[in-house]
């Protein structure tokens, strides 16, 4: 069945006017100024005075939990479905924590494969903290040519809790995602998770500078987490490298402020992207400062920051959506996400012309409705 959607303010995230979309199964099949001629064959949804985006895109989130530092009762629990939905989250891109035991890769990959056939898109890597990659078959370059849903692999670097990896150790694993998605026909990433030593970024300038490895291939994460750490981010960019900057945890100023900063340096919009972190475990604060317990880093803060940076900010819509939209589907490579374009996959929003979100579609499917989720995933 056809779905027309007629009347809207268009952002793809470029400004397009007003517009009308029509939706065939899982795809935007036109775009055009009127598509009238259709409504006898579609069902047809008015979003006149409101505004419309691509879904959003959440490239750092933790589906089946994390945490754990506290024992085996700080594990954080799962991710719905439907809670992604309700923050305009309609694609992601999951990953294990410090811990690659206690949680299992193969549950990890069981999760993405549930919110799949849920309604939304999910895909994930392979990997944890620690240098002995976990994987679901024999090799990272094996999950990458075999296992459809996996886009690369995750390491941590400049953290007590990582395996302290070397330039040549990272290199290998570089290799493995570069060869193995160029078999499997995917981008590949390295998803480097860092911490909050001194090191900082030191052995990624390695990568690129000394050995020559293609900057597009990796990609480090929680960016923001102190404000050396974050200068030193901005000369990544600078030299082509997608930085991502949590929203959820791991913040030494606002995220929009550190996008703001990244701008006044020089930095490209087209070069950042936002994550959110969510569900890792975090430790919970008393007003003295005294750790009390843990808590779920939340996973709604990145249409929240984008919404800060364009009206705090002054940043065009089309500009601060790319945060959350075109950008984590450049450095993922997903080929058919994160724009409103013809034969790319149906994922929108919409929202009031305040930024109120209001509607979600994923993969075509209406999964919010003014508001109000009318599609859960089983077990909701």
């Amino acid at each position: 069945m056809l779905k027309l959607i007629k009347n809207t303010e268009l952002y793809a995230p470029k400004y397009l006017g007003k517009k009308d979309l029509l939706l065939a199964d899982q795809k935007i099949i036109a775009i055009a100024d009127n598509l009238d001629q259709f409504k006898n064959d579609a069902i047809v949804w008015d979003a006149k005075g409101k505004i419309t985006t691509p879904g959003l895109i959440d490239q750092h989130i933790h589906v089946i939990g994390a945490g754990g530092k506290d024992g085996f009762a700080s594990m954080t629990p799962e991710i719905n479905m439907s809670e992604l939905i309700a923050c305009g989250t309609t694609t992601v891109s999951s990953l294990l924590g410090t811990d690659g035991r206690a949680r299992n890769i193969r549950s990890l990959y069981s999760k993405v494969k549930a919110l799949n056939q849920d309604g939304i898109s999910a895909f994930m890597l392979c990997g944890y903290y620690g240098v002995d990659s976990v994987t679901i078959t024999e090799s990272i370059q094996s999950d990458m040519i075999f296992i459809d849903k996996v886009l690369g692999c995750k390491i941590a670097i400049s953290d007590i809790r990582s395996s302290y990896p070397t330039a040549l150790d990272l290199l290998r694993k570089l290799r493995d995602v570069k060869v193995g998605g160029m078999i499997g026909n995917k981008k590949g990433i390295l998803h480097i998770h860092l911490g909050n030593l001194d090191t900082k970024m030191d052995v990624l300038f390695e990568l690129v500078q000394k050995y020559q490895f293609p900057i597009e291939h990796i990609s480090p994460t929680h960016v923001g987490r102190t404000k050396a750490l974050f200068d030193q981010a901005i000369e990544f960019a600078k030299l082509g490298g997608i930085i991502d900057i949590t929203t959820g945890a791991s913040q030494y100023t606002a995220p929009y402020k550190s996008v703001l900063y990244a701008l006044e340096q020089g930095v490209d919009m087209d070069y950042m992207t936002f994550s959110s972190d969510g569900h890792a475990g975090l430790t919970k604060f008393d007003d003295s400062g005294n750790a009390i317990g843990v808590r779920v880093a939340p996973f709604d803060k990145n249409l929240e920051g984008v919404v800060l940076l364009i009206k705090e900010g002054n940043v065009p819509i089309e500009d601060a959506f790319k945060l959350i939209t075109t950008n984590p589907a450049r450095n993922l490579g997903l080929k058919h996400k994160g724009q409103i374009e013809v034969g790319f996959d149906a994922d929108i929003c919409c929202f009031t012309e305040d930024l109120k979100l209001t509607d979600v579609f994923a993969k075509g499917q209406h999964m919010m409705d003014n508001g109000t989720l009318i599609v859960k995933g089983n077990f909701e």
